[in-house]
């Protein structure tokens, strides 16, 4: 008898709650353009693009050949210490061509959970190798999604994600800060003491928290706090980066100065697992000085020779066809058609920042049914934080295929019809 046969496959699916999704498991095979396609052949519109990653689409064979040519000459050696590969290098310098930081340093790992690891280790060092030893506290927004690794379950504003570990937080002295309120968030900071803040970390644009984009001032305000207070500003770009925005970083949409940006996801549109962290002078400086101590990060596949390549690649696309502009005009399209919905009694509200969009559903109906009903339909969204369905596809989705998904949200939740809706789910980017 199958070991298997009760509790489905041996892979234990990531963020799910086992006993909800077994046996409707989707296993996907094989992607085009914005579609992916089921082992059973059903095409799904990946109107999520994947977490938030597919920029370019799927299936691209020029990024086959890139990783297939890089593999050949060199799959990969490792950055640490003297060695460096030059695929990595490469990287670096096309990342601080673009990046919103002057004459930054660029420390590349395996994805967004790594990235806030790394990020938030380099924050504390940094004031320890400052001599301000009582800066340790970082301070993270309610409703925020840092990743799962240690540092990002700690610092999560999503409750169910820090909860279950025996402890409130695994990396001791974090906290929350208010999402849209910038007085409350001074009234925080007053409360524990500026001098002992080392950094503060905020999504640009909340993703998982429900796509929430900031409300105005808010962003600036934290950025003229940690100029006040000699505090450190960190923004996660993970979802936002890479044109998500309809600019390289969402840094530039909203005219920040960061400290230290966290990136994955976009850089790569998924075809590698990418990750790293942007870092301003005043922080890297320190540890390029004669007699500095040395900064220990690094994971094996930091500067992946054949990651590199592909992220590459993937930025060279973006350029090339003008995606970034083609962000642009398609958020116009998605808030023309979510704007459409305010008179739906369904829907409490609608939200749009770049190619990011929530439609969040009214309390008795529920936002995890619609997204099923719509599988069937042939559309992928994703229930989020708040009963809010999340619609953030591929670049290169057409006007045409925006507007679909939105009917499809509209059709499904008619199918559906009011229900009580599940408990909360434990989301992830």
């Amino acid at each position: 008898m199958n070991a298997h046969t009760d509790t489905g496959p041996a892979l234990w699916s990531a963020q799910a709650h086992m006993p909800s999704v077994l046996g409707r498991q989707l296993i996907i095979d094989r992607g085009e353009g914005n579609y992916v396609f089921t082992t059973d052949g059903q095409r799904l519109f990946d109107g999520t693009a994947g977490l938030w990653h597919t920029n370019i689409g799927h299936g691209r064979a020029e990024m086959a050949e890139v990783a297939a040519e890089q593999m050949r000459k060199l799959e990969t050696y490792h950055v640490f210490g003297r060695y460096l590969n030059d695929r990595a290098v490469e990287l670096a310098e096309r990342i601080a061509s673009i990046s919103p930081i002057a004459d930054p340093k660029i420390i590349l790992n395996s994805g967004g959970s790594d990235s806030i690891d790394v990020a938030l280790k380099l924050a504390r060092r940094y004031w320890q190798l400052r001599g301000r030893h009582e800066k340790t506290m970082i301070l993270s927004r309610d409703l925020a999604y840092h990743g799962l690794h240690a540092y990002g379950t700690s610092v999560a504003g999503l409750d169910f994600n820090r909860e279950g570990y025996g402890t409130e937080s695994l990396v001791p002295e974090t906290a929350r800060f208010d999402t849209y309120d910038i007085e409350k968030v001074r009234k925080t900071m007053a409360e524990i003491g500026p001098h002992r803040i080392a950094a503060l970390i905020a999504e640009p644009i909340q993703g998982t928290g429900g796509v929430i984009p900031p409300t105005p001032g808010y962003l600036e305000g934290l950025q003229q706090i940690a100029d006040e207070h000699d505090i450190l500003l960190i923004l996660d770009e993970v979802i936002t980066g890479f044109g998500r925005t309809g600019h390289w970083f969402a840094a530039e949409r909203y005219g920040l100065r960061p400290h230290i940006v966290t990136m994955a996801k976009g850089i790569s549109s998924g075809y590698s697992a990418v990750g790293g962290i942007i870092v301003a002078p005043e922080v890297w400086s320190p540890f390029y000085e004669t007699g500095a101590p040395m900064y220990r990060h690094g994971t094996t596949y930091s500067g992946h020779a054949t990651s590199a390549a592909l992220a590459l690649k993937n930025l060279e696309i973006i350029e090339r066809e003008g995606l970034l502009g083609r962000v642009q005009q398609l958020e116009g399209v998605l808030s023309t058609e979510l704007g459409a919905l305010a008179a739906d009694d369904r829907i409490e509200e609608t939200r749009v920042a770049g190619l990011l969009g929530g439609i969040q559903l009214r309390p008795e109906f529920s936002a995890e049914q619609v997204t099923d009903a719509m599988v069937e339909q042939g559309w992928i969204a994703r229930p989020l934080r708040g009963n809010v369905i999340q619609i953030s596809p591929p670049f290169t989705t057409t006007d045409e295929e925006l507007r679909g998904i939105v009917a499809a949200a509209v059709t499904a939740l008619d199918t559906v019809g009011a229900a009580t809706p599940a408990p909360e789910l434990a989301v992830t980017r």
